[in-house]
Order: structure tokens, then sequence, then C-alpha cells
């Protein structure tokens, strides 16, 4: 029953932090016209809690270990629920910036802690039950994010996305304090702060998030201002990894547990597990909203099943993980999701509204069947004193590996759909007899519709053909990306447990 409880206790607030990640998207335009903030002003909204969080992830083992982890984890959701409430009163953009800041820092160190605690309180034997836990909470937040946040936006107001994290907030507080305690290799250390690895930090992960954030926008290397931004992430990040591997006594960031080979591939797998991830759910919504003329309530429809199917699929993972080698069903939830994505490249202007919810819940399938044995075989071999320098660190690859897939997938349909709109264009000239028949056709049939002329029409579905192009093309890079992680498999060792007849593995 005390496992209950601890699992609740620390399952609550990271649930809520991961949901602000992705609820203040559909309410950016409630938001810029009550602050009257432009479109390129208010995006800064989501930037400045991305980069804060990324920041602060990392350095929440080293953190628990200045002022021991209840007392970091109780800061945490305190510094989370009360700049929540203040971005609720924010009075201008630039308040709401700040308080986002300070939001994200409060909310950096409740993922990794959670993870942490919930591999301590579980057996070894039992991690693939805690991992299917965890991973309905980091997939199943990010995915009701837009849903929530436009239902309260269109219905109350933008104020009441912040305002929902207070009561949650005040109530893990007090559960926190009466059910969670730190074991005895957790106690607070007087340890020498290391200055450099902060702000190689700082400068390294902050500056690489909002390159992936604002590049698209900024037009990548074209801009200056990416441009300075990424030679600054690059120097801070090798600065941070030769300081942190050879001269920092008291490391912020513990990079030597990556020598660990399930730890290292553990982590690139889930890199591109959540590129795969996020760039299917950044753009599904927008397919089904800009090229099919989906209402927001039916794209959210689109993504609904999925969330059903994670709720069966992921305690299932969790049991198989338990009682067979988990690289049988990582394998399978990598096929999984390499097939969705390969079958929404295959999507035409013609799919039914069911033609989509197919897809999505493959995908929820296939995520269940992959974060579950991953997170089990990337932590198999590190003690439990080192568990809270792996989760953070883990933390922050899933992290970058969502704004990677974002940013990968914008470029490509940005891009690409300007290349095929050129390429289709050059059949639409008065030379041209298909195009001269659908003129005279067109004419016929909207003449009394509408004042549309039909050359405008036959453009518009144009610019619409070459966008759906695209699409397809930034789903099949994202299949075969993931596809491309089945090789990795070969690598990981099989995780062993100690149990009293002697030591054996997964397979029980």
């Amino acid at each position: 029953m005390k496992r209950f409880w601890i699992v609740l206790t620390v399952m609550l607030p990271t649930f809520i932090e991961i949901l602000d990640t992705t609820i203040n998207n559909v309410a950016l335009r409630h938001i810029q016209g009550s602050l009257s903030a432009g479109v390129d002003e208010s995006t800064w909204i989501i930037t400045s809690y991305l980069v804060s969080n990324a920041i602060v992830i990392p350095m929440a083992g080293w953190l628990s270990r200045i002022f021991g982890r209840k007392n970091y984890l109780i800061f945490s959701i305190a510094l989370f629920t009360i700049s929540s409430f203040l971005c609720g009163i924010s009075w201008s953009l630039t308040s709401l910036i700040f308080f986002r800041v300070l939001q994200g820092i409060g909310g950096g160190g409740l993922q990794p802690l959670s993870q942490s605690i919930l591999l301590e309180i579980f057996p070894k034997e039992k991690y693939g039950t805690a991992m299917a836990i965890y991973g309905m909470g980091i997939i199943m937040a990010p995915i009701l994010g837009p849903i929530a946040g436009g239902w309260i936006a269109d219905n109350f107001s933008w104020r009441w996305i912040y305002y929902i994290n207070i009561p949650v907030g005040i109530v893990s507080i007090l559960m926190t304090y009466l059910v969670i305690e730190d074991p005895p290799y957790l106690k607070r250390e007087k340890l020498r702060i290391d200055y450099p690895g902060i702000i190689f930090l700082a400068l390294g992960i902050g500056c690489l998030q909002i390159v992936l954030d604002k590049g698209e926008r900024e037009d990548w290397f074209d801009s200056n201002f990416i441009i300075i931004l990424s030679i600054i992430s690059l120097v801070s990040l090798v600065l941070l990894i030769w300081w942190e591997l050879k001269k920092a006594e008291h490391p912020v960031v513990n990079l030597r547990l990556f020598k660990d080979k399930n730890f290292f591939f553990g982590n690139l797998v889930m890199f591109f597990t959540f590129v795969n991830l996020f760039g299917s759910i950044i753009l599904l919504p927008i397919y089904v909203q800009n090229l099919m003329g989906y209402t927001a309530f039916l794209a959210g429809l689109v993504l609904g099943p999925a969330g059903i199917v994670q709720l069966i699929a992921f305690p299932l993972s969790g049991k198989i993980s338990d009682k067979i080698n988990p690289k049988i069903p990582l394998a399978f939830g990598i096929i999984m999701c390499a097939y969705s994505t390969h079958l929404m490249s295959l999507f035409n202007l013609q799919a039914g509204f069911w033609d989509f919810v197919y897809p999505r819940a493959v995908l929820a399938l296939g995520m269940a069947f992959v974060i579950t044995p991953l997170a089990v075989m990337t932590v198999a071999y590190i003690p439990k004193e080192k568990m809270q320098d792996a989760t953070p660190l883990s933390a922050v690859i899933r992290n970058i590996g969502g704004s990677v897939g974002t940013a990968i997938v914008t470029t490509i349909v940005s891009q690409r759909a300007q290349f095929h709109q050129f390429r289709l264009i050059e059949n639409l000239t008065p030379y041209d007899i298909p195009y001269q028949i659908a003129v005279e056709k067109l004419n016929e049939y909207l003449q009394p519709r509408t004042l549309l002329p039909p050359e405008g029409a036959i453009y518009r579905e144009l610019i619409r053909q070459a966008q759906a192009i695209a699409f397809n093309e930034a789903f099949w890079i994202l299949s075969v990306g993931m596809l491309s992680m089945l090789v990795t498999i070969m690598f990981f060792r099989r995780p062993t447990y100690k149990k009293k007849g002697g030591t054996h593995d997964a397979i029980h």
C-alpha cells in the first residue's frame, strides 16, 4: 500500500509538469490578444519554459545531493506551483515569460526525481512495471496538453491553464512531505559547487534549445542569431564534456555513466523514439486541420483513441518486460513505431477519419513496447545510489529528442512544400491542354457559386497537394530513422537479477 502512495505522490506533479510543455501551444492566440503580443514574441512563452527546464533537468541529481532529495523535490514542486499562480496573474508578456522561466526551473527536477524514486521502490525484477507507470505519464501528458489547453482557453480563460496547477501542487507538497523518505545514500552532502560545469551546461543546453525551437522561424543558418547561438552551444557542450570528465571534482552531470553500454545505447534509442513521437504528434493535427479542414475538436478526437490503447498497452508491456528478455518487446515496439509512421507517409487528401486514427493507435502501441523495456535495460546495470545521476541524463535526452523531432519535421514540411509547389506549377501554363480544360470546366461550375476565379481554385489545390506530399516525406523520414534503431538491440546486455538462489537473467 505504501508503494501505491509513493507512486501517486511522484507521478502527480510529474504529469502536470510535462503537461505544461504542450498545454500552452493552442492557447497562444488567446494570450496574444489578451497581452497585445505579436506572434513571434508570444512563442517565447513556450521557448522560455523549455530552455529553463532543459538546463535544470541534468542538474537534478547533483542538486539532490546538495540539498537532499526530499527537500529538493518539495522545493521544486513549491516553485512550480507558485510560478504557475504568477503566470496566471501576469500583466504583460514580459512578466509571463519571466514567470515561465521560474516555472521551468521548478519543473526541471520533477521528471528525473520521480523516475529515480520509482526505480528505488521497485525491485529490479519489477522494473518493467515501474517504467510502465512512468511511461504512461510522460507519453500521455504531451498528448493531452493541447486538448486540455484548447478546451480551457476556449471555454474559460487562458489564465486557467496555469491556475489548474495550484491545487495539484499543494496536494503534491503535502504528500511528498508525508510519504517520501531519503535512503541513507541520498542524504545531504557538502560538495564544492561546480561553477564551470553549471555555466557550460546552461550555455550549451540553453542555446541548443533556443536554436531547435526558433530555427525554422528564423530560417536556420541564414540567421546570424541562430549561427551565434549554435556556435556558443557547440563550444559550451564540448567544454562541458572535457571539464566534467577531466577536471571536475564533483561534476554537475555524471557523464561517466555513458561508459555503461546499456545506458549509452538505451539513451540513443530513446532519443530517436522521442524524435519519432513528437515529430508525428506535431504533424498529424496540422495535417488534418490545415489540409483536411478538421476542427480543433475533431483533430483532438484523432489522437483520442491512442490514449485508450496506451492505458492498456503500458501495463501489458510492463508485465511482459518483467517476464521475458526485454529485447523482444523492444524489437516489437520499434517495428510498430516505424510501421505507424510509414502508414502516415501514405496519407492522401481523400483519407477518412479512421484512416488517421489507426496509424496513431499503432504508434501508441509501439511507444508502450519501446519505452518500458528500453527503460528497464537502460538502467539495468546502474547501481541504485547512482540512479539519481542517471535519470536526469535520460530525461534531458528525451526532451532534446522531442525538440529535434519538432524542428526536423517542421523544416522538412516547409522546405519540401516549396519545392513541390515549384515543380507542380511548371504544368500550370496557358499552353497546357489539361490545364485549359480544367479552367473551362471550373469556370462553368464556380461562376454561379463564388467570385473565386478558376485559376485561383486550381492554385489553392496545388498548394494543398504540395503540402500533402511534403508531410508524407516527413513521415517517411521518421519511419526510416526509427527502423534503423533495430540495429542497436544486438548491443544491449540482458538484465540480470539477483535472487536467493543466485543470479539469473530476465527470462524466468
